[in-house]
């Protein structure tokens, strides 16, 4: 099955802590149903020094389940569920149920 949440994406968190943010997919992990999103679910993380690194209190992105993650729709910037629609030359792409706007340009 063709992934609805790809690296790179705007999405919406619809629950939890950070209800409400928005941020972009820096990772997916598609067998955990796991997702890294930039500024959300930060934790701090206490780093012991290294030579390249001086160490220290660090707040780092930890992953959140795909199902709390809704797509931003591109056209009105609201959460969107997430369809897909062949088109004539045999090329799926994603499409955002909202708006019915082509997510894959």
């Amino acid at each position: 099955m063709a992934a609805k949440i790809r690296r790179g994406d705007d999405v919406i968190v619809l629950s939890g802590r950070d209800k409400g943010k928005k941020g972009t997919v820096l990772k997916v992990d598609p067998k955990k149903r796991r997702a890294v999103v930039q500024g959300v679910n930060l934790a701090k993380r206490h780093t012991a020094p290294t030579q390249g690194d001086p160490g220290g209190i660090k707040e780092k992105e930890l992953t959140i389940h795909l199902s709390n993650l809704a797509l931003e729709d591109p056209k009105t910037g609201e959460p969107t569920r997430v369809g897909f629609k062949t088109l004539k030359d045999g090329k799926r792409v994603r499409v955002a149920r909202r708006s019915g706007e082509e997510i894959d340009a």
